[in-house]
């Protein structure tokens, strides 16, 4: 399981319509829309899901965006598989903060963040994400809260709550629909309204 033959698949996939459709998901002008649907990368990336994490990092590299939606798949994949190892889970972790610079779109975030940082982080430190919060790059500010995610689902609130109120200000509509979704999320939970989180 290669990441040549997993772009061979994704050509054979690929059209012209279909890249119309996603010119809006390309990170930047570099970054090139080969025309697969979402739907089609995700039944491949199960294909590939033990495909080894040096092919991973290959199509992270790669310069067509649904290769980079591929490797995350994959990535976020390994993470759920309860026979995944604790070893393998660190690792995948470990490629996700190298690579950011990769998983640089929301759609990148949202597809792996959850599972491939959020369930390795559920009963670790979690510096990184203030970290994250603080950067420059929106994608790594959406990585800190949407990792949140995983942590509300297990009832574990504070840090969603921390991190949103950092970023409350933030000049990035895509970082405001985040937060608002990692809220909504954790005011379900405990049945807080934003004015008693944040007044």
């Amino acid at each position: 399981m290669t990441a040549k033959q997993f772009i061979e698949r994704l050509k054979a996939l690929s059209s012209k319509q279909t890249a119309k459709g996603h010119a809006h998901l390309a990170a930047d002008k570099t970054d090139e829309i080969m025309g697969v649907k979402m739907g089609q990368i995700f039944s491949l990336a199960k294909e590939f899901i033990d495909m080894p994490l040096d092919e991973v990092e290959k199509l992270l590299d790669h310069n067509t965006h649904e290769a980079r939606v591929g490797a995350v798949s994959i990535m976020d994949f390994q993470a759920r598989n309860k026979k995944t190892s604790a070893q393998r889970k660190k690792e995948l972790f470990d490629l996700y903060i190298k690579r950011h610079d990769r998983i640089n779109t929301w759609d990148l975030v949202d597809r792996s963040a959850i599972w491939v940082v959020g369930s390795y982080l559920i009963d670790k430190p979690r510096k990184i994400l203030y970290k994250l919060a603080k950067s420059k790059m929106m994608a790594e500010r959406r990585t800190a809260i949407v990792t949140t995610l995983f942590f509300i689902g297990k009832d574990d609130l504070d840090d969603a709550y921390k991190i949103a109120e950092m970023m409350l200000f933030d000049k990035e509509d895509l970082i405001h629909k985040a937060n608002g979704w990692a809220l909504r999320f954790a005011g379900d939970k405990d049945k807080k309204t934003f004015a008693q989180i944040f007044g």
